[in-house]
């Protein structure tokens, strides 16, 4: 089992150690007398009985039960989209194992697409990690073991050389391993302040290929602004600025009450804000909203869009997306912060290097929500496109972010010192990615069968309008209720 309960920091991600640098990797060193390096290259299928699809339909507990089955049909397009949509499972698998018990502020969802490009305030192109949801204090493993087994997965799915999936999720942690050393030997201030900057990358780039790839994105990723959005997603109804319908994964709600609850949720966010913030909210209104139906593994979770307009018709486009509790709390400790939105928010600042200017949380109808910009340069990197050398080099880079992230927001220097200077750790770490790639392609296998069946629903075409009883149930129950 996990040392994570026993740990002392199960509520802080970052508890003040004022010994030296030296004498805290030292004691990073003195870890691998409990637990060897080695040891986490196993990966034995549970002695118990393990059911994956009972412990899926356990974290359905709370989503909207008639966007369910979309969860699953996106779940049962391959291995990968399996292992995106199974954190909790995931995570119910890395705490029977043992653990450092060293924590950091975790994404609890760490994979290779939930890293990507977006936008600083200052309006520089950064890279890091861009998706939260299940953020918490928990043991550092957890998020490089998602990692290099995502990196893993990704490979097979592409196709690659047999080695392929190895190479990729050995250098993801190598990268971590030697990119976390070096931030722990910076001040907490250079920590804090560095970033991956998209210019830098470009430079970094290998080969001239790699290098106009990277262009590419870039200047894609900074045409993917409000302004270049709008166009595209309203209209003009009646003399009034709409959000256009995009069944079965854009649409209104037609409760009567739902513009009510809207506002009432606006209120508590505005209070999120800090204050100057709030003077620029108060300068757009909103004209618009509608849910939306979004990624894998959030599917049925409540979200929606939110269309501001400022007085000249400059548009803001806002998503609120609902939160729960995290999938590691059962694992890892209850979150220090009653309101689930606040606590995706506290873990998106510490972890990443800059946020978006209207990162915020509310509460409506007793549900929690954080609140973002929709896109604002948001760009994830189409790694189902990659050749084996692009996904490695984009493994590392991945492993470079979380390096950083774990090093603003954990103790990097006994972290290090346990890691070390060879490849011990990463060589384990990529036998366990290879092992539990099988165990996810099993999972997988097994969520195909209980689809076959009857026992699990899946919408497999989702161009298809939504079942006849299906959209007006979720239009319902998409609503801040």
């Amino acid at each position: 089992m996990s040392d994570a309960s026993k740990d002392p920091m199960s509520t802080d991600a970052v508890r003040a150690d004022f010994r030296s640098y030296e004498e805290r990797a030292a004691a990073g060193r003195a870890l691998r007398d409990r637990l060897p390096r080695d040891h986490y290259a196993s990966w034995r299928r549970p002695r118990q009985k393990r059911d994956p699809v009972d412990l899926l339909e356990r974290s359905n507990a709370g989503r909207v039960s008639a966007l369910v089955p979309f969860r699953a049909g996106r779940m049962l397009r391959s291995p990968f989209a399996f292992l995106r949509g199974s954190a909790g499972l995931m995570a119910h698998d890395l705490a029977q194992l043992p653990s450092t018990g060293l924590r950091v502020q975790a994404c609890g969802d760490c994979h290779v697409m939930n890293f990507g490009l977006f936008a600083t305030p200052e309006r520089a192109l950064v890279f890091d990690l861009n998706d939260f949801d299940e953020t918490l204090p928990a043991p550092w493993e957890w998020d490089v073991q998602r990692l290099a087994v995502s990196a893993a997965v990704s490979a097979r799915e592409s196709g690659l050389p047999g080695h392929s999936a190895r190479d990729a999720a050995a250098t993801c942690v190598r990268s971590y391993r030697e990119h976390l050393r070096a931030y722990a030997q910076a001040s907490p201030l250079e920590v804090w302040y560095t970033r991956l900057d998209v210019d830098e990358l470009v430079e970094l780039a290998p080969t001239s290929g790699a290098r106009a790839m990277r262009k590419k994105l870039a200047r894609t990723a900074r045409g993917r602004v409000a302004e270049a959005l709008f166009p595209k997603i309203a209209t003009s109804v009646a003399g009034q600025t709409r959000l256009v319908d995009e069944e079965p994964l854009l649409f209104h709600v037609p409760a009567a009450d739902a513009e009510a609850r809207v506002r009432e949720g606006l209120l508590a966010y505005r209070g999120s804000l800090p204050d100057e913030r709030r003077v620029l909210f108060d300068r757009y209104q909103l004209v618009d909203f509608a849910a939306k139906v979004v990624g894998i593994g959030s599917v049925g979770t409540r979200c929606h869009v939110g269309l501001f307009l400022s007085n000249d018709g400059h548009p803001l486009i806002l998503q609120f997306k609902e939160a729960s509790r995290s999938i590691l709390e059962p694992y890892a400790g209850k979150s220090a912060h009653d309101n689930a939105g606040e606590r995706v928010v506290v873990g998106q600042r510490l972890m990443q290097s800059s946020s978006d200017i209207f990162l915020g949380w509310a509460k409506a109808r007793g549900r929690d929500f954080y609140v973002r910009q929709l896109r604002d340069m948001k760009l994830t990197v189409p790694i189902e496109l990659a050749s084996a050398s692009q996904l490695v080099r984009h493994s590392e880079i991945c492993g470079w972010s979380l390096a950083r992230a774990h090093a603003k927001a954990g103790d990097a220097a006994t972290i290090g010192g346990y890691l070390g200077k060879s490849d011990r750790f990463d060589t384990a770490i990529a036998a366990f990615a290879l092992a539990y790639a099988d165990q996810t392609e099993r999972d997988h296998a097994a969520l195909h069968k209980a689809v076959r069946a009857g026992r699990i629903a899946a919408v497999l075409d989702e161009t298809k309008t939504i079942p006849s009883g299906v959209g007006s149930a979720a239009r319902v129950a998409l609503g801040w209720i």
